[in-house]
């Protein structure tokens, strides 16, 4: 501390780090070209809450045999359409995630369902008990066992925990990542909607912001002057910290091919994240040994 120390009198309530000399100047470099990502054209959100996910998330063999319960062409083609494919945090890799075949009962209350128009999903859902499903916040006394309702809220008892008056967002084309992870790892999503556990930003350049999230100069940025930590070794990459990131401005289309090119199923991805890690410190004006400091303490 005495080798590197800098006069400071904590004057404001800015968070503050000891770097050496060359962090000091990778930092100094970031901010003075980075534009904190909560002025960009976009918004981040968190994934659904159901507030009770043993009866609103479901499997594929459930969603088959709830379609196949329906009484009519239309009621099968209605109750597909509210099933929904979901993305979990567990789900999510770096620039990419897999999809484990989970399912949610999309019934958000900002849409306004009639629960008696899918009657073979109102069957499903009340085989869990009346008492388990609605938002009262209650307690009932079931033979012998207490059972606790949701949490109190005006909506119905089909309907799920949260309104998601955002709920047109969760379909668009998005950047997806969970809260605890010891790395950075976001990815491009389009038809899953995320669950409570999952972040998602939308908004204009998504693969630009994308190879700058993912890359190790803000990953740098992120653990050693925002982040948060969980304290078991992982970083909390949550939506006040993110929006504080300095992010280079969308200029051209070149950092957007290079992500394109490393979300190619056949892509080097080694040599491609290179490519992106290389022309970021560019896009920021790091010096070769300032770029080396990164590269060796990623």
């Amino acid at each position: 501390m005495q080798t590197h120390a800098v006069p400071s009198h904590f004057s404001s309530s800015e968070s503050w780090s000891i770097l050496s000399d060359i962090e000091r100047s990778i930092k100094a470099k970031i901010e003075s070209v980075g534009v904190p990502l909560k002025d960009w054209d976009i918004q981040i959100n968190y994934g659904i809450k159901t507030g009770f996910n043993d009866a609103f998330i479901i499997d594929s063999a459930k969603r088959n045999e709830i379609l196949s319960r329906c009484i009519s062409e239309d009621e099968r083609q209605r109750t597909a359409e509210i099933i929904r494919p979901i993305l979990r945090g567990r789900d999510i890799k770096r620039y990419a995630y897999e999809w484990a075949e989970q399912y949610v009962i999309a019934t958000f209350p900002s849409k306004q369902y009639n629960i008696d128009d899918y009657p073979s999903l109102r069957e499903f859902l009340l085989s869990f008990g009346m008492e388990r499903l609605e938002q009262t916040g209650k307690e009932y006394l079931i033979n012998g066992e207490k059972v606790k309702t949701r949490k109190k809220t005006n909506n119905q008892w089909f309907e799920t925990q949260d309104s998601i008056s955002y709920w047109d967002e969760l379909s668009a084309t998005k950047i997806v990542w969970i809260e605890l992870s010891d790395k950075s790892k976001f990815a491009i999503c389009n038809d899953l909607i995320p669950l409570n556990t999952v972040f998602f930003l939308t908004g204009s350049h998504l693969y630009h912001i994308l190879g700058l999230l993912n890359s190790k100069l803000i990953h740098w940025y992120f653990t050693t002057c925002l982040g948060t930590s969980s304290g078991v070794g992982t970083n909390r990459w949550l939506k006040y910290t993110i929006e504080q990131l300095p992010l280079a401005l969308y200029s051209d289309e070149k950092l957007s091919q290079l992500v394109s090119n490393r979300l190619m199923s056949d892509a080097d991805v080694e040599k491609s994240e290179k490519q992106i890690d290389s022309y970021i410190c560019e896009m920021y004006g790091l010096s070769p040994a300032e770029m080396l400091y990164v590269n060796e303490n990623y």
